[in-house]
């Protein structure tokens, strides 16, 4: 354990795999930066390095101006940063949030922070822990631009691309939650897609290269659907939503035929079907996203 002889450029709350990853990012970086973490020994290689170790979250914050937290969730954070010595440890300094939650929990933490006198910057990390530090890692972030502006030169030692998407303080954990709803409904298609696969005597193997090259053909796709579901078009030209219900079906049969769960392509299905009763049979897939948004 040693302890801070002079200020730190920035502290690293969490040492999980990713906060790890962005201590070691700024440590290469040539930062002087403290450490600290409510289970102890994660911090040993980071030390080994030339982190500096504190034995409690107060310290740790008051050993730099700026503080990067990373844990598991919002509850985790208020856990270590609403302690009264914690908090008044913080005044006047910045704290640079990197947890994933929900736009609301971050909102409710910037609230705290204004009413303690932390400056406070929201913000996610789209990319995993292998790109931190390489030019592959991508954050975003969220809050007042004077702010962000006064720390990028330290945030941008993570490398990578760092994306101010504007003052309101839920903007960026929006953005996440959005990218990540489209992240897991896919890694679940395809784990239901490895299953039908491998009823039908494909292995996973096989599959792959199909299955790299319908990724391929999204980011057109994303890009053409971006621009009908803002302009209110949704045109089906060459792929009406019920040539999809049709694919669909034929989906769920075959899993269901094997005994394989289709809840996921149903509920998918059935909000196709939905758009089609509501009369826009000829209209693009896409369409059901204004029916989703339906109160």
């Amino acid at each position: 354990m040693s302890s801070p002889t002079e200020q730190s450029a920035v502290t690293v709350l969490g040492l999980g795999p990713m906060g790890r990853s962005l201590a070691g990012a700024f440590l290469d970086a040539g930062l002087r930066t403290t450490v600290w973490n409510r289970t102890p020994g994660r911090d040993r290689e980071l030390v080994a390095r030339g982190a500096v170790s504190v034995r409690s979250a107060e310290e740790a914050v008051a050993a730099s101006s700026v503080t990067v937290v990373c844990v598991v969730n919002y509850d985790a954070v208020d856990t270590v940063l609403r302690r009264e010595a914690v908090t008044g440890a913080l005044k006047g300094r910045t704290v640079v949030n990197l947890t994933a939650d929900t736009p609301d929990r971050a909102r409710g933490v910037a609230a705290w922070a204004a009413e303690h006198g932390v400056r406070y910057l929201d913000g996610a990390i789209m990319t995993p822990t292998t790109t931190i530090g390489t030019p592959a890692a991508v954050f975003i972030h969220s809050g007042p631009a004077d702010l962000y502006r006064e720390h990028q030169p330290v945030l941008e030692a993570l490398g990578g691309t760092h994306t101010h998407l504007g003052e309101e303080i839920g903007r960026a954990a929006a953005y996440d939650i959005a990218l990540l709803d489209i992240f897991w409904t896919a890694m679940a298609g395809y784990a239901h897609a490895l299953a039908v696969a491998r009823a039908e005597g494909i292995t996973a193997r096989e599959l792959a290269p199909f299955a790299k090259g319908i990724g391929d053909i999204l980011p057109p796709i994303f890009e053409e659907a971006a621009e009908e579901a803002d302009s209110g078009s949704y045109s089906g030209e060459g792929n009406p939503i019920t040539s999809a219900v049709s694919s669909m079906a034929h989906i769920v049969h075959t899993s269901e035929a094997h005994g394989i769960d289709a809840g996921v392509m149903r509920a998918a299905e059935g909000m196709a079907r939905r758009a089609i009763g509501r009369g826009h049979g000829a209209d693009g897939f896409i369409r059901i996203a204004e029916l989703l948004g339906r109160r």
